[in-house]
């Protein structure tokens, strides 16, 4: 339903972790932080329309899900 990101303490949700996600990106897409500007509950609008279409826009795969390694795990609560 929705990603949270917890970071230095700080815990963000919706299009705020996202965008501080994106701000960690390599290419252009630490670009994406400048819609921090956009006030939270418009940017969270956008970002549930975008997660109830993704798929229809995108397709599913229908694949097994990657396990992660141990030193994955470890990043993980």
């Amino acid at each position: 339903d929705s990603i949270v990101l917890i970071e230095n303490g700080k815990a963000y949700t919706k299009s705020s972790a996202a965008l501080h996600i994106a701000k960690k990106l390599d290419g252009l897409w630490h670009l994406l932080f400048l819609f921090i500007l956009v006030p939270r509950k418009i940017r969270d609008g956008f970002y549930d329309y975008f997660a109830r279409n993704r798929y229809r826009w995108f397709g599913k795969n229908e694949g097994a899900c990657m396990l992660p390694s141990p030193e994955e795990r470890k990043r993980f609560i």
